[in-house]
C-alpha cells in the first residue's frame, strides 16, 4: 500500500549576518503586530476615536503578549525547571511561549491601558481580538517554518513528515499539519469577526465579539490537540492535556459574554 504524504524541509532562518540571524518566525510576529496596528487604526478612525492611542495600545499589546507568553510557558508547562533556573526565563529567543500565557498576558494590558483612558475594557477588547486571531494565524504560520508544535502520526494524504522536527522520534512518519489545522481556523475567525464588526456598522454589542473569539479560538484549540503530540513529557499521562484544560476557563467566560443581558 502506498501511503502519500508531503516532506517538510523549510529552513527558519531566512538569511544571517554575522551572529545575527533573521528568522521566519520573528518576521511573522512583528508581522502580525504591524497589520493588527493598521486594522486597529482603521477602527478608531471609523468611529472617531484619537488615532494617537493606537501607538499606546499596541505598546501595551506588545508588552502584555511577551511577557505572557513566556511566563504561560514558565510556569504551565515546566513550572520545576524554571522556578530553579529562574535566569533561563528571560531567555525568550530559545523559544518558549505559550498562547494561554499570551492571552493572559493581553487581557491585562488591556484592561491597564483602559484604565488609563478611561475606556470600557469590553470595548476595547471587542476590537483588539479581530486582529489577534489574525495573529494567530501568523504566528501558527511560523510555528508550520519552525517544524515545531506538530501532530501526531498520520496516514492521511496531507500529512507532513517534518525532517527537521526538534525531536528525531518526530521526524520518522508523516504527521498531522497541526499549524495548518490552527492557522486556517484564525484566519476564518478573523474573517468573521470583522465582517460582523462591519455588519454591525462598528457599535456591536459590548462583549460579543470578544465572546465568541474566546468560544471560537479555544474551542478549536481544544479539538486540535486531540491529534497534536504533547509538548512535555506529563501530558502523556493526562485525558485533557494542558493547552485543552486552559482552554475552558476561557470558553465558559466567552459563553458568559456572549449570553449576559445587561452590563
Amino acid at each position: 500500500m502506498i501511503t502519500f504524504f508531503i516532506t517538510w524541509n523549510s529552513d527558519p532562518e531566512i538569511f544571517h549576518i554575522g551572529s545575527l540571524s533573521i528568522r521566519w518566525y520573528g518576521v511573522l510576529f512583528a508581522l502580525s503586530f504591524g497589520i493588527g496596528y493598521f486594522i486597529i487604526s482603521r477602527f478608531f478612525k471609523k468611529e472617531n476615536i484619537p488615532i494617537k492611542l493606537v501607538d499606546e495600545l499596541t505598546t501595551y499589546m506588545v508588552i502584555g503578549t511577551v511577557i505572557g507568553a513566556r511566563l504561560g510557558h514558565c510556569l504551565f508547562y515546566e513550572p520545576d525547571w524554571y522556578l530553579s533556573h529562574p535566569i533561563e526565563i528571560l531567555k525568550v529567543w530559545e523559544g518558549g511561549l505559550a498562547s494561554h500565557g499570551a492571552a493572559v498576558g493581553i487581557l491585562l494590558a488591556i484592561f491597564i491601558f483602559s484604565k488609563k483612558i478611561k475606556r470600557n475594557f469590553l470595548w476595547l477588547m471587542d476590537r483588539v481580538v479581530i486582529p489577534v486571531a489574525l495573529a494567530g494565524f501568523f504566528i501558527r504560520t511560523g510555528n508550520l517554518i519552525n517544524s515545531e508544535i506538530i501532530g501526531k502520526p498520520s496516514d492521511l494524504p496531507w500529512a507532513f513528515l517534518f525532517i527537521n522536527a526538534s525531536n528525531p522520534q518526530f521526524a520518522i512518519d508523516p504527521r498531522h499539519p497541526t499549524q495548518i489545522y490552527e492557522a486556517l481556523s484564525y484566519l476564518l475567525i478573523f474573517i468573521f469577526l470583522l465582517f460582523y464588526y462591519y455588519k454591525k456598522n462598528g457599535s456591536p454589542k459590548e462583549g460579543k465579539i470578544f465572546g465568541m473569539f474566546m468560544v471560537f479560538v479555544f474551542g478549536v484549540r481544544i479539538l486540535i490537540e486531540f491529534v497534536k503530540e504533547p509538548q512535555v513529557g506529563f501530558e502523556n499521562t493526562m485525558l485533557l492535556n494542558m493547552g485543552q484544560l486552559l482552554s475552558i476557563p476561557f470558553i465558559l467566560l466567552g459563553l458568559i459574554l456572549i449570553f449576559r443581558k445587561g452590563k
